[in-house]
C-alpha cells in the first residue's frame, strides 16, 4: 500500500466518521424536536379538546333555548286562541234554542191563548236545560238538602223552624250551577235555625 492508498483510506474513514456523527446528531435533534412538538401537542390537545367541548355545549344550549322559545310562543298562541274561541262549542250548542225562542216570539203574536205560550216556553226551557247538561252544566240540588258552604250561599236565616229543619235549606232564592263538578254559581238559599 502506498501513501496514496493510505490517505484515501484515511479520508474515507474520516469522511465516514463525521457522517455517522452528523446523522446521530441530526436524529437526536429530530427526536428532541419531535418530543418538544409532542409536548406542545399534548399541551394544546387538552385545550383544543376543552374548546371543542365548549363550542359543542354552547351549540346545544343555544338550540335548547331556541326550542324552548318556540314552545313558549306556540303555547301562548294556543292559549290566546282558546280564550278567543273557547266558547264556540257552547255557543254553537245553544243557537238552536235561540232559534226556538225567536219562533215562539213570532208565533206568540198570532195567538192570544196563554196556555199555548206557556207550553211553548216550557218546551224551549227543557231543550235549553238538555243542551246545558250536554255541555257539562248541572243544577245544584237544594230541596231538603243540608246547608253546604261549598255549594250554597246563605242569604237568610229562618228562625223557629224546629230541630228537624235546623241547618237545612228551607228555600232556594236563586238556583246554583256546576260546570263539570266545579261550582260556577252558588245557590242562594234560606237556612233554618
Amino acid at each position: 500500500m502506498t501513501e496514496k492508498d493510505i490517505k484515501i483510506e484515511d479520508e474515507e474513514t474520516l469522511d465516514e466518521a463525521p457522517v455517522e456523527e452528523t446523522d446521530k446528531e441530526a436524529e437526536s435533534e429530530e427526536r428532541e424536536t419531535e418530543e418538544v412538538a409532542e409536548e406542545e401537542a399534548e399541551e394544546k390537545d387538552p385545550l383544543e379538546k376543552a374548546q371543542d367541548e365548549i363550542a359543542e355545549l354552547k351549540d346545544k344550549w343555544l338550540r335548547s333555548v331556541a326550542e324552548f322559545e318556540n314552545y313558549r310562543k306556540r303555547t301562548l298562541k294556543e292559549r290566546a286562541e282558546l280564550i278567543l274561541n273557547g266558547g264556540e262549542k257552547f255557543i254553537t250548542a245553544i243557537l238552536p234554542v235561540l232559534d226556538d225562542m225567536e219562533r215562539a216570539i213570532a208565533n206568540g203574536e198570532k195567538t192570544d191563548d196563554p196556555k199555548v205560550l206557556r207550553e211553548g216556553m216550557e218546551l224551549i226551557y227543557q231543550k235549553f236545560m238538555k243542551t246545558l247538561e250536554a255541555q257539562g252544566v248541572s243544577k245544584i240540588e237544594t230541596e231538603d238538602a243540608d246547608f253546604d258552604t261549598d255549594v250554597h250561599e246563605a242569604v237568610a236565616m229562618v228562625p223557629g223552624m224546629g230541630n228537624d229543619k235546623k241547618g237545612k235549606v228551607i228555600d232556594c232564592l236563586q238556583q246554583g250551577y256546576k260546570l263539570n263538578d266545579k261550582v260556577i254559581r252558588h245557590a242562594k238559599v234560606a237556612v233554618g235555625q
